[in-house]
C-alpha cells in the first residue's frame, strides 16, 4: 500500500481496474452507500463529446480519444464527495496521476483473465462500447493489455480489491472499512 493523503482521501474514492473488474456497479453502490455523487468517466466523455466512445475511437482515433480522457480526469482532481469510476486506461495518464492519487483513495479492482473474458463475453454491449485496442481475440487482448498495465495499477492504487469471488456489497464494504481506518 503507497503512502496517503489521510484527509483528502476521506473525500474522494478513484477506481481503478480493467474493464469488467466491476468499477462502474461497484462505484455506484459505494457512491449511495456514502451519499456521495458517482461519477463515470467514460460516461462524462461520452455526454462531452456528444457521441460513443466507439464512435469516437472509430472517427478520431484512440489517441484522441485519450486526450479527452485526460481532459476529464484533469478536471476531477478537485473534485469531492464523489466515486469515480475510471476507464481501464486511465492509469496511462502518468503526467495526471501523482495528482489524482494525492486527491482521494484510488483503489484497483482486479479479476483474473478468465474471470474478465467471462465478463465481457457476458456483456452483449461490452463491444459496442468500446472498441478492440489491439486488434486480436478478446482473451489475447486481456492477457496483453493486462501485461501492460499490471505494473501501473500496482504502482498507482492505495488499495486492491480481488472482485473475483465477492459481490458488490462486499467489496464496497472492504472499501468503505478502509476508509474508516484512515
Amino acid at each position: 500500500m503507497n503512502s496517503r493523503n489521510k484527509n483528502n482521501q476521506k473525500s474522494k474514492i478513484i477506481l481503478i481496474g480493467y474493464r469488467a473488474t466491476g468499477k462502474t456497479s461497484i462505484g455506484k453502490e459505494l457512491a449511495r452507500r456514502l451519499g456521495w455523487l458517482f461519477i463515470d468517466t467514460d460516461a462524462l466523455i461520452i455526454e462531452q463529446a456528444g457521441q460513443e466512445i466507439s464512435e469516437i475511437v472509430e472517427q478520431q482515433g484512440w489517441q484522441y480519444f485519450r486526450s479527452l480522457e485526460k481532459n476529464v480526469l484533469k478536471s476531477l482532481i478537485v473534485r469531492t464527495e464523489v466515486v469515480i469510476a475510471t476507464g481501464g486506461g486511465a492509469i496511462i495518464h502518468q503526467d495526471v496521476w501523482p495528482q489524482l492519487m494525492n486527491s482521494g483513495l484510488v483503489v484497483w479492482l482486479t479479476a483474473t483473465k478468465e474471470t474478465i473474458c467471462q465478463r465481457l463475453h457476458g456483456d452483449e454491449n461490452s463491444a459496442k462500447q468500446r472498441p478492440s485496442l489491439t486488434d486480436t481475440t478478446i482473451y489475447k487482448e486481456v492477457e496483453r493489455v493486462l501485461a501492460e498495465r499490471e505494473p501501473l495499477y500496482r504502482q498507482g492504487s492505495h488499495l486492491t480489491v480481488d472482485t473475483d469471488s465477492l459481490d458488490i456489497a462486499e467489496v464496497v464494504e472492504i472499501i468503505a472499512m478502509d476508509i474508516e481506518r484512515t
